[in-house]
């Protein structure tokens, strides 16, 4: 799926929507204003401004949530102590600091490549608004790292991670996995979340009435997936594609090929069930118009917190054990089930487009600046990381004065 922008400034722009080079749709939506280039640095010098023209909502409800633990921020205290306690035990800590609205930071640890899509993602939004002076750390592991309490001595330190759970208090962002789709979306590149809104299989009527899932065996309720799968084939449909945590198993259980994402929207039920945390598809899963089945989860991203069992997936117990049972509920209340998927596509859509990302990202790093205790500063070790030098994209910044009429 691509995207044709064609008009003027003044006029406004509008969006084609393409598939191949055929059209599929015109969007209702006008851009008015200038329209960069992705990789222009063209960034907004008043934030209030840029939130408007984003749509951005007042309150994000997770962010409140994740900030009542922390008042104020000791820069000092973390600097003392975070580099000793996480990046040796988890070794996948990232430190940074946003001075001016450039981005520095160091490695803490030796698993911290994922470093490059969080890297990505505050260039991106640093190209389009001027970002607070900040300085904090970014957890790009898989598990949460603070669970200590509000009155423990010494009480939790706000790191960010990218998934948190009931009982962590990180601070949480969008996922690697929603940021990278994001981008890839301003560029262009199919397999982000607007692609999948575009492959959601055969109308619902015409969808296999059996539940799927594909995936590795990250979790041990997931090798208990695939027995249920062969103990009621007419059901539910569940292999494993990959061994690694269970190899003991792969005998018994077997190992089948792996499957095109769009594919899955053949199926009218997908089976969410977490991995090493929560499962990063369930976005992708929610865009479809299948009709999702989701596992109770200590886990959650950002968006959770917006969405409500019954209404906008159905909610399966963490042993699974009653997920044949909603299986059969969904044959038997076809519309209500449909519905129900409806609703959860809705919400993602609203709740994952690239703007609500963007905004998303901004009021974290805004919300944690204003705690600050003193002042950030470019510590030792740290680099610059550079706006890329693309010299394809000819950009005249307009945000930076007034827009002429005759443009």
């Amino acid at each position: 799926m691509r995207y044709r922008m064609y008009g003027s400034v003044r006029k406004g722009l509008k969006i084609e929507i393409l598939y191949g080079d055929q059209h599929v749709a015109q969007s209702p939506y006008i851009l008015k204003g200038p329209v960069y280039h992705e990789y222009c640095d063209c960034p907004e010098e008043d934030p209030e401004i840029w939130q408007n023209v984003m749509s951005c909502p007042s309150q994000e409800p997770q962010i409140t949530k994740d900030f009542i633990s922390f008042p104020t921020i000791d820069l000092q205290q973390m600097l003392k102590e975070i580099p000793t306690k996480f990046s040796q035990t988890r070794g996948a800590i990232v430190h940074y600091t946003i001075l001016n609205n450039h981005i520095y930071r160091r490695s803490l640890g030796k698993y911290t490549d994922f470093k490059m899509f969080s890297d990505e993602m505050f260039l991106s939004l640093a190209r389009k608004v001027h970002l607070p002076d900040v300085e904090f750390y970014l957890n790009v592991g898989d598990w949460p790292v603070e669970y200590r309490k509000a009155n423990d001595t010494p009480g939790p330190i706000p790191v960010i991670s990218w998934c948190g759970s009931a009982d962590s208090k990180d601070i949480v962002l969008p996922t690697y996995d929603v940021t990278h789709s994001t981008l890839e979306t301003l560029r262009g590149v199919t397999n982000d979340l607007l692609s999948i809104q575009g492959n959601t299989g055969p109308f619902w009527e015409n969808k296999t009435e059996r539940a799927l899932f594909r995936g590795r065996d990250s979790r041990e309720e997931r090798l208990h997936l695939v027995k249920l799968s062969k103990e009621n084939p007419e059901l539910l449909d569940a292999g494993i594609t990959g061994y690694f945590f269970f190899r003991e198993k792969e005998k018994e259980l077997g190992k089948v090929q792996l499957m095109g994402f769009f594919d899955f929207f053949k199926y009218k039920y997908q089976v969410n069930v977490d991995g090493t945390v929560a499962a990063y598809r369930f976005p992708y899963l929610l865009l479809g118009d299948s009709l999702v089945l989701k596992q109770d989860s200590q886990y959650y991203e950002h968006f959770y917190i917006g969405l409500k069992p019954w209404k906008h997936y159905v909610p399966v117990k963490r042993n699974l054990e009653d997920l044949i049972e909603k299986i059969k509920w969904a044959k038997e209340n076809d519309e209500a089930a449909r519905r129900i998927a409806k609703e959860g596509q809705l919400m993602a859509r609203e709740l994952l487009q690239p703007h609500r990302l963007y905004c998303y990202y901004y009021k974290v790093l805004q919300k944690y600046a204003k705690r600050q205790a003193s002042k950030p500063e470019i510590r030792d070790g740290m680099e610059l990381v550079p706006q890329p030098d693309d010299r394809d994209s000819v950009c005249s910044c307009h945000r930076k004065k007034p827009l002429r009429e005759d443009l």
